[in-house]
């Protein structure tokens, strides 16, 4: 579908106002989450018959993303907006604007404390100097599912209950998860836990497990590396004799694959980073995507 320029979506959206937002209206409430990771955590905390949509889907890039005129219906029939925060959405001020959303916009990232660049380092992104990935870190994902829970109490307090059981599940779930991979990643001596990516997504994970991520792109995949930062980036490939580079799901491989040539590194396969794969694949919720991932880099950092 070709996209529309930002500042036309309003007037599209109001000459479709009558088209329907959602297939069938929900007995519970409507969530609109930005990002398909995002909207698979409220999915888990919000009540079954609760309807959660998001507006960028599986397998896209929301660095990128450039609304259409659906996105402003979906939000205009909305009854409770999630977005990440921390710069991530730097589309979604201007589409809740002309959406005429109202209600509240839940910040899932709210009280985390960032990653930040360091001086010379990130040329290229766009988030200010503050990481956005922070749901690769577990123990964050868990701040992120408490947030999600308090809103979505406050929104429909009949319901705080049943929020609040569900939201304590699934935490407990993210819990095990964490352990059970920790082990999993503590198989690997600490000197081959290097792995070069696409763009710098990991940055949270990698502290967490104590995992050294390189990449050409910084936080954003907005513009691309420069020659001399991917020179910088071969010659410590080499130098540090990096044993695994992945591509993801949300970036054109073509770079890292001409990078994994020149340093003799092997390609260990595709990590899903900014979003979930589709139905039926191998990172479907977000639960799936975190294990999936630990393991592959588990194989490719053992060289197995």
């Amino acid at each position: 579908m070709t996209t529309l320029p930002r500042r036309s979506l309003l007037a599209a959206a109001l000459a479709c106002a009558a088209a329907p937002v959602f297939a069938q209206a929900p007995r519970g409430g409507r969530i609109v989450a930005s990002f398909s990771i995002l909207a698979d955590l409220v999915r888990e905390v919000a009540p079954a018959d609760f309807e959660v949509g998001s507006l960028v889907g599986p397998d896209a890039d929301a660095h990128a993303w450039e609304p259409r005129p659906g996105d402003v219906r979906k939000l205009a029939g909305a009854d409770l907006v999630v977005v990440n925060g921390l710069g991530f959405e730097g589309w979604m001020t201007r589409l809740v604007k002309n959406s005429g959303y109202r209600g509240e916009i839940v910040v899932a990232s709210a009280g985390i404390t960032p990653r930040h660049a360091e001086h010379d380092e990130h040329e290229d992104h766009d988030h200010g100097d503050a990481d956005p990935h922070a749901w690769q870190d577990l123990g964050h994902a868990r701040r992120y599912v408490a947030t999600i829970a308090a809103a979505l109490a406050r929104r429909w307090p009949q319901r705080r209950a049943e929020v609040e059981a569900r939201a304590a599940a699934y935490a407990e779930r993210l819990a095990v998860l964490g352990t059970r991979l920790r082990r999993l990643v503590d198989t690997v001596p600490r000197a081959q836990r290097r792995v070069i990516t696409s763009h710098d997504a990991f940055g949270y994970l990698g502290a967490a497990y104590g995992i050294e991520f390189l990449a050409p792109q910084g936080w954003t995949t907005h513009s691309e590396p420069s020659a001399a930062a991917v020179g910088r980036l071969v010659r410590q490939i080499r130098q540090q004799q990096v044993r695994a580079v992945f591509v993801e799901n949300i970036s054109d491989p073509r770079l890292v694959e001409r990078i994994a040539r020149e340093t003799g590194a092997r390609i260990g396969g595709r990590l899903y980073s900014d979003a979930l794969s589709a139905p039926g694949g191998p990172a479907a919720s977000f639960i799936a995507l975190y294990e999936y991932n630990l393991r592959a880099l588990v194989a490719g950092m053992s060289g197995a």
